[in-house]
């Protein structure tokens, strides 16, 4: 009993409700409904005039991710440079360089140029409320388990 009870503690002890997640991109995909009701009154009105409009159904490509923008000083994130993933916390920006120390380490200091950056896989250090839900009905389970045992 000892064991699993040392066991569930030492699990408990090396989870964290904080992940890291990438933020999602803004969709600017134009609305498919409003675009053909658009074209059906082109159509009635003027023949010549749809063969020259632009399929309104292909997407546009989204926007440029600023890096600068994303990556502001003392947030906690995961980069990718170059293929391999690093959790930093930013320092500064000095012109096009970045530069950060790994989270465990303050002394190391790393730069990175903004273009070695993979700007769509830069994610930041949330709570996640589903990891908090699960450990806490774990717990609560455990306690239930324990005072039962106690009982009995």
């Amino acid at each position: 009993m000892r064991k699993t009870l040392y066991l569930i503690i030492i699990s408990f002890s090396l989870v964290s409700c904080y992940t890291y997640q990438v933020k999602k991109q803004v969709d600017t995909t134009i609305d498919n409904k409003s675009g053909s009701k658009n074209n059906a009154t082109l159509a009635n009105n003027n023949p010549i005039q749809t063969t020259n409009m632009q399929n309104p159904n292909i997407q546009q490509t989204p926007p440029p991710i600023n890096i600068q923008e994303k990556l502001t000083p003392n947030k906690n994130v995961r980069i990718n440079v170059d293929g391999k993933n690093y959790k930093v916390i930013v320092d500064k920006w000095e012109s096009d360089s970045l530069v950060v120390h790994p989270v465990h380490n303050p002394k190391k200091i790393l730069k990175f140029h903004k273009n070695q950056i993979n700007g769509e896989k830069i994610a930041e250090k949330r709570f996640s409320q589903p990891i908090a839900d699960i450990i806490t009905v774990v717990a609560y389970a455990g306690i239930g388990a324990l005072i039962y045992s106690l009982i009995r």
